[in-house]
């Protein structure tokens, strides 16, 4: 039996065109007014960083209960996720069998690499570098070069940003070449501004009022929180994003 690559398969059944319309169909975006008010979440998080508690004191440790070995627990996905539900207006209990999935990052589908985008403060909790999927659906992205360029295409004309990590060049230049627009969901922007994809939920009073609460404890654990808070990356993150550690 001759072994083929699973991703000619599926092209063989299914067309790129109809992936991209059942994301386009079923994605939730962050509304770019949302993005605005507060681009980054959780600055103080990226993926592989270390998770402390009592206040940024103390190491959260994960203990393996067969073998007793303690290891320093690490970030996975847990803060992006948590920023997307929020300027989503959603509660992790209301989103069942749906992903985070973050659109600019290293294209590794073996996810053998680390991927110095999510790794990094400004980027791994940006609400404009996430969309949020049916899980099924997660593994396009996770796999397809065809959607992550789609998404990343649609992404950048809705916020007007793309990301600018050093890892990114060569991929932001494949975009600005890009143009297989028969493959392209109708509802998603072309240009800067120039529409918004099905699936954008607009900011509303409760999204805002979690946002200012957010950036109220970023600012506040700045001044306060223990040894092991990463001020010096929070920092940098507020700088590339020009929001103020200062209340106003």
């Amino acid at each position: 039996m001759t072994v083929i690559d699973g991703l000619e398969v599926l092209r063989r059944q299914i067309r790129v065109g109809e992936i991209a319309r059942l994301i386009e169909r079923t994605a939730r975006w962050v509304a770019p007014e949302t993005f605005r008010l507060l681009p980054v979440w959780y600055p103080e998080h990226a993926r592989r960083r270390h998770f402390y508690k009592a206040g940024w004191s103390e190491p959260q440790m994960n203990t393996n209960r067969t073998t007793g070995v303690s290891v320093h627990k690490t970030e996975g996905n847990v803060y992006a996720n948590k920023a997307l539900t929020l300027a989503l207006g959603l509660r992790q209990s209301t989103r069942p069998n749906w992903s985070c999935c973050h659109i600019w990052g290293l294209d590794d589908p073996t996810f053998q690499q680390t991927n110095a985008v999510v790794s990094d403060h400004r980027f791994y909790s940006c609400i404009a570098n996430m969309v949020l999927l049916p899980t099924p659906l997660k593994a396009f992205t996770d796999t397809m070069p065809e959607i992550k360029a789609m998404l990343r295409i649609c992404a950048r004309n809705l916020y007007d940003w793309q990301c600018d990590h050093e890892s990114m060049a060569e991929v932001n230049a494949a975009l600005d070449g890009w143009n297989d627009w028969a493959s392209y969901p109708e509802s998603w922007p072309r240009k800067v501004g120039a529409s918004r994809p099905l699936g954008v939920v607009d900011l509303t009073a409760e999204i805002e009022k979690q946002a200012t609460k957010r950036l109220a404890t970023i600012r506040q654990e700045l001044k306060t929180a223990g040894k092991f808070y990463p001020r010096d990356e929070v920092l940098r993150a507020l700088d590339y994003w020009k929001i103020s550690a200062e209340s106003a």
